[in-house]
């Protein structure tokens, strides 16, 4: 998930965990979290850091956010897949509007996470796993929907829309209410089909199915079900979400040890832009493929492994 759950840890004692000389025959400890993109993630990389004969050790799918966070802060693991906009949280920054614009975000979380923890945040991928709406392929292609201007003035102009979400998207005012007020439309009750509790999961499933006339959905970003159950998702021009771009975080002693660590990984995670994470997590969630089987394809698809 992506998600962040609090982290109480003395910063002082991290700092000097984190900063701890890697040595060079030292197996790299790989971790991921326990979800279905952090799976794949990490499988990618641990394959293209096996494939470069270098020392690896696989933990992958060591727990949520703060169970991982924990262990790179402590020195417990070295390299993992964690999303730029943690960083906010991790920083306690989260009034800061750099989050909301890719590239200032990762600035801020890799000069701080270096200068604070002595961690390397590698190149990031394009993609953005963050709150969004998804629409259902034929309303979007029969509305000419891509973005959320589209479909805010294609909901202000009396588009039949019903939205499946949670309780949290809907009253949270960082979720839907943000979009509304940038995007200037309006949702009633008789738009809005409210979960309670409801995950992706449930909210794409419903959009899917039609179920109680919806033909929309709350999603993240790169959901692996939103290809399989025909949504298109509407970008988010004006930045009203916070990015969460994955990218590798690795220790930096470890990088010093094995500076062809960034190298290695970043034609990976440059590859993956939102559609491609959609399909490569739907043929984990929808398909029932091992996330190892779906990253190890999708490398030497790539040409990534030789």
């Amino acid at each position: 998930m992506r998600k962040l759950l609090a982290i109480g840890l003395a910063a002082a004692t991290l700092t000097a965990a984190t900063g701890a000389a890697h040595a060079a025959d030292a197996p790299i400890r790989v971790a991921s979290k326990i979800d279905t993109e952090g799976s794949l993630l990490g499988n990618m990389i641990v394959e293209v850091l096996e494939n470069a004969k270098l020392p690896v050790e696989s933990r992958l799918q060591l727990g949520p956010t703060n169970i991982v966070r924990q262990a790179l802060l402590s020195g417990d693991i070295d390299l993992y897949p964690e999303y730029t906009g943690n960083g906010a949280f991790f920083t306690d920054t989260t009034d800061d509007p750099a989050w909301k614009n890719a590239a200032e975000g990762y600035a801020k979380i890799r000069e701080m996470d270096l200068q604070q923890h002595q961690l390397a945040w590698l190149t990031p991928a394009p993609a953005n796993n963050t709150w969004a709406i998804a629409v259902r392929q034929n309303v979007a292609d029969a509305n000419d929907l891509s973005s959320m201007a589209d479909f805010g003035r294609w909901v202000d102009n009396g588009g039949e829309v019903k939205l499946a979400a949670s309780a949290e998207f809907v009253e949270s005012d960082a979720a839907l209410p943000s979009f509304q007020r940038a995007y200037d439309f309006t949702l009633d009750e008789d738009q809005l089909l409210v979960l309670s509790g409801g995950n992706t999961a449930a909210t794409i499933r419903a959009a899917a199915e039609g179920t109680s006339g919806t033909n929309a959905a709350m999603v993240y970003g790169t959901d692996g079900a939103i290809a399989a159950a025909q949504l298109k998702v509407m970008d988010d021009p004006k930045g009203v979400q916070m990015v969460y771009a994955p990218a590798p975080v690795v220790r930096e002693s470890v990088l010093e040890a094995h500076p062809q660590i960034a190298e290695l990984l970043k034609p990976v995670f440059a590859s993956l832009d939102r559609e491609t994470l959609q399909r490569l997590n739907g043929k984990i969630q929808v398909d029932g493929l091992p996330a190892k089987q779906v990253a190890h394809d999708y490398l030497t698809q790539q040409g990534l492994l030789e």
